[in-house]
């Protein structure tokens, strides 16, 4: 009988390693075998930018004239006030005075629509002037003059609907931030890998774009409507093809966005994000739960297997090739993405970051309620 669960200890962890091998070398090695357009900085595309925000008039004061200083192209930005006490309107008035290609909409409350912001979205894309819509939060920074002229670039192809780009937080001290940058990084090397295998899942709504005839064509967000969270990667999830998304992630493009500084604000808003994986499409979720499910297991079995002492040998070369794998993977990919200081953390942060998924979904599945702001 021991013989027996430790062959079959052995075993599942072969299986979960061979598992994270196929993600890794044939899934997310496409996103580093891509090879990145070159800079723009002028298109003759028309662009609205669609920011909904809720008590954000500090963000919108300091980010919205970073906005305002792309160039390259024509384009309008349409703020939505969705229901904000705080001093929001004074604010957006203020700066209306001062860049006519603002466009503020007033959101009041709803009693059907009282959580999430897909109803703020949708008075945004309908106040929008132009075909093209760019997507971002009033906490995000750009870091440079030609991040909407790159992202609409992609446009000139006439199939293409839908960009996804990538908004990192900013780097700070401390475990938790490098924490909530590799979950970023993990998350982004993944919609864009799957996006280059013509399977794209989800993308950001700090850096998101697609074609406003896109959204009125699959109806909206009337399909999910009712679940709070998902009005960035739920859309996609509906309206991607193998055809009609690409991917924009030249540094250029990059979005900064403020970290959360603690545990429970972290918790909170990774709890109001989850809800919505249960709304992929059937093929996706297969995908993702056998990505994740190998994972965890394989750090189970391998704990597993050194406590019993099975073939410690063994297991320590699968776990040496399984890191192998992922520092070449991961390094060439951080330095895209502009995350290359993570590399050194990268087994205890992958450790980490499964574990902290595990405890995620499981209280997930419990939640009642989850609101926007």
């Amino acid at each position: 009988m021991e013989a027996y669960l430790y062959y079959t200890l052995l075993i599942l962890l072969q299986v979960a390693f061979i598992i994270q091998l196929y993600y890794l070398w044939i899934v997310q090695h496409k996103f580093i075998a891509y090879t990145i357009p070159e800079v723009v900085n002028s298109s003759n595309q028309k662009v609205s930018v669609i920011i909904c925000a809720r008590n954000e008039a500090q963000n919108l004061k300091e980010n919205l004239p970073l906005i305002f200083q792309q160039k390259g192209l024509d384009y309008e930005v349409v703020v939505v006030n969705d229901c904000s006490s705080d001093q929001s309107d004074e604010v957006l008035r203020v700066l209306q005075a001062q860049y006519p290609n603002l466009k503020v909409v007033v959101k009041e409350e709803h009693p059907r629509f009282k959580t999430g912001k897909k109803f703020a979205a949708t008075l945004g894309i309908k106040a929008a002037s132009n075909e093209i819509l760019v997507f971002t939060d009033a906490d995000c920074k750009p870091t440079s003059d030609y991040w909407l002229v790159n992202v609409c670039q992609h446009y000139d192809k006439p199939q293409t609907e839908i960009v996804l780009g990538f908004s990192p937080y900013e780097k700070k001290s401390g475990f938790l931030n490098k924490l909530i940058r590799y979950e970023t990084f993990q998350t982004a090397l993944n919609y864009f890998s799957f996006s280059l295998s013509g399977d794209a899942y989800m993308g950001v709504g700090r850096n998101l774009s697609y074609k406003k005839s896109l959204f009125f064509k699959g109806k909206g967000f009337a399909a999910h409507m009712h679940i709070p969270s998902g009005d960035d990667d739920l859309f996609v999830n509906q309206n991607a093809t193998s055809s009609n998304t690409t991917i924009e992630i030249r540094p250029e493009t990059h979005l900064l966005s403020e970290p959360k500084l603690t545990w429970k604000a972290y918790w909170n808003q990774k709890m109001r994000h989850l809800g919505a994986g249960k709304f992929y499409k059937a093929s996706h979720q297969k995908k993702l739960s056998i990505q994740v499910i190998s994972a965890i297991s394989f750090y189970i079995l391998l704990i597993a297997c050194y406590a019993l002492q099975i073939e410690v040998v063994l297991i320590s070369v699968l776990l040496f090739l399984r890191l192998l794998a992922q520092i070449f993977i991961f390094y060439k990919a951080m330095l895209r993405l502009k995350s290359k200081d993570l590399i050194y953390w990268v087994l205890i942060l992958d450790l980490f970051y499964y574990i902290y998924l595990s405890i995620l979904s499981i209280r997930g599945l419990f939640r009642k309620k989850i609101v926007w702001k």
